[in-house]
């Protein structure tokens, strides 16, 4: 199939399917590092909420059901979350490299990561620190 057959959607999917060997072999101390950008409105290592979500436990959870953050989930997150939308490592790495195409009308301000291993890495923090 050609690039101008293919539709946008599965050329993103297409891009995040090869971010995926890379996802699984992501430095949680590396991704602590990178995580420090996200701070200033996200928690991971407890469930504290700042100006966005705590992200402690996220992997598994439905978008938009985090019941201390309710209220302040904009309609398109917490519709995601109705419509399926569980935070998994692919849907993580896809959200974090570009939130509002991921999640189109979304509140978060933050234009995404780029660096697939930045996102990786990210994303073995996120993991590392929902264990106790």
């Amino acid at each position: 199939m050609s690039l101008t057959t293919r539709s946008v959607p599965a050329l993103l999917a297409a891009s995040f399917v090869a971010a995926a060997p890379a996802i699984a072999a992501g430095d949680a101390d590396a991704g602590k590092k990178t995580f420090t950008r996200c701070m200033i409105c996200h928690e991971a290592a407890n469930d504290t909420n700042k100006i966005g979500p705590s992200l402690h436990g996220v992997i598994g959870r439905k978008a938009g059901s985090l019941p201390s953050f309710e209220s302040k989930y904009s309609d398109a997150m917490k519709k995601a979350g109705t419509d399926g939308l569980v935070w998994d490592e692919t849907n993580i790495a896809a959200y974090i490299k570009a939130p509002k195409v991921k999640v189109p009308g979304n509140k978060m301000a933050f234009a995404g990561l780029q660096n697939d291993t930045d996102i990786a890495n990210v994303i073995a923090y996120l993991k590392a620190a929902a264990q106790p």
